[in-house]
């Protein structure tokens, strides 16, 4: 028997173009017709025959038998084929990549669960034909978000499309879940219209102590500032749950965040154990990629139904979402500089107590954007918080790392989010301060999450 998740008790785009190509379910359609209408003769004659149609006691079986529930396989389907116009196609940064990924996952979310009920709809109150299917709604609401923001994908979209169809069987199910998959999808289209995407944000406070400026390697100005600015999914603004500023450069906060990431992130000559450098290294890789697959494998190895699947993807896509955007807000606020500045620059901070190296390198190069607060980290501690809620405590997350080639397995949220915030450090790239407040900004962005969506049907 499938094990379901714990229900939870508390309850730069582009304009989607016109289709040029035949559509993909065109080619399902042609391939079905034949043996439908070989069906429909063989049914009808088999009806003369015998003096009774035979889809009457069927019928009454079916009303009398419950809904049976699909399973997960079109989800996993989607989000690896998300995965790839995403991150290989359109090579979008890590913290924009948490939007697309939230887009596609609530579209999908909607879909499903306005078919199959069991748990209250994102921002929509429409209902799907009870017998239509839910993974060609699944399918449909995946396809239309990916093509409209992403068309140049389309013949990558459109082979995922036709192979998700041809798993279902043809007929008014499948035409009925298709038709309430694109109107899913559409919803989320017209929810996220002149939400900031892409807006002309840069990042303007000028050079000075304390203050983020271009780093090594890439000496590149900041990424995405506009997600600083962009409409959160579930919050209510981007800068609801933006912490207060970062320490002091005179504070002893500081002066202690500083001496550790000075000796323990260095590239070279650093007080790391090889355990540690591992560590940082693990959780250098692309983060949305990493999440994406480990959410696959714990659906798969839970058995997870279509329903309790798309709430998983949902509910972590939503909150994660916001966590780049509100780690965003807090980076272009107050735009503190990262430790490769501050060591290199140290004898400006006005501080007696740190003392500069100029020659000093971090164990992984620095992203191009302000050091606080971590959105690695903000993301992280609501990815945790939401599978705490929805798992009961036991998240069995397991997750790999492209960059070490080696796979995790956490089941306390406590020592993954320890890890993360140790990493950041490790890695050179953050002060501690900034990856802890992060850490708690995102458990209370995930908690808001499932105080607010997603909750189950009373």
């Amino acid at each position: 028997m499938a094990h379901h998740l714990a229900k939870d008790q508390h309850g730069s785009s582009a304009a989607p173009g016109p289709r040029t190509a035949p559509h993909p379910r065109t080619t399902v359609r042609v391939r079905r017709t034949t043996a439908r209408v070989r069906r429909t003769l063989v049914l009808g004659l088999t009806v003369l025959a015998l003096g009774a149609p035979p889809w009457a006691s069927q019928a009454a079986d079916a009303h009398l038998a419950p809904r049976a529930v699909p399973g997960a396989g079109v989800i996993d389907d989607w989000s690896r084929t998300a995965v790839d116009v995403v991150q290989t196609d359109a090579k979008r940064p890590g913290a924009e990549q948490f939007l697309w990924y939230g887009f596609v996952d609530a579209a999908v979310y909607n879909a499903v669960v306005g078919i199959e009920g069991r748990y209250a709809e994102y921002k929509w109150d429409v209902r799907g034909p009870r017998h239509a299917s839910s993974e060609a709604a699944a399918a449909a609401a995946a396809h239309r978000i990916l093509l409209t923001y992403f068309p140049a994908s389309q013949a990558r979209v459109d082979a995922a499309y036709t192979a998700s169809l041809a798993k279902i069987p043809d007929g008014k199910a499948e035409d009925d879940g298709v038709a309430f998959g694109e109107k899913a999808a559409a919803h989320i289209v017209r929810l996220r219209e002149g939400d900031g995407r892409g807006a002309p944000v840069t990042f303007d406070k000028p050079p000075a102590p304390g203050v983020w400026r271009p780093t090594l390697p890439a000496n590149a100005p900041m990424v995405d500032p506009w997600l600083a600015k962009v409409r959160p999914m579930v919050l209510d603004s981007s800068d609801q749950l933006r912490p207060g500023p970062p320490p002091a450069l005179t504070s002893t906060t500081y002066t202690k965040d500083f001496a550790e990431v000075k000796a323990m992130g260095a590239r070279t000559g650093s007080g790391r154990t090889d355990a540690q450098t591992e560590t940082g290294r693990f959780f250098g890789d692309v983060l949305p990629v990493q999440f994406q697959a480990a959410y696959r494998g714990y659906v798969e190895r839970h058995g997870l139904d279509i329903v309790d699947a798309a709430r998983l993807f949902a509910a972590t896509g939503t909150a994660t979402a916001d966590a780049s955007i509100t780690a965003w807000n807090a980076k272009l606020t107050y735009g503190q500089w990262r430790p490769i500045t501050a060591v290199r620059l140290a004898d400006t901070d006005g501080n007696p107590a740190t003392s500069p190296d100029p020659d000093w390198l971090p164990l992984l190069d620095t992203p191009a954007y302000p050091d606080y607060m971590s959105g690695h980290c903000t993301n992280d501690g609501a990815t945790m918080k939401v599978l705490s809620r929805l798992t009961g405590g036991d998240i069995d997350f397991r997750i790999s790392s492209a960059v070490t080639g080696t796979t995790r397995t956490y089941t306390s949220a406590a020592d993954y989010n320890r890890d993360v915030i140790n990493a950041r450090v490790w890695a050179g790239i953050h002060f501690r301060t900034s990856d802890v407040v992060a850490n708690r900004v995102g458990t209370r962005i995930g908690a808001w999450t499932l105080d607010h969506f997603f909750r189950p049907l009373k």
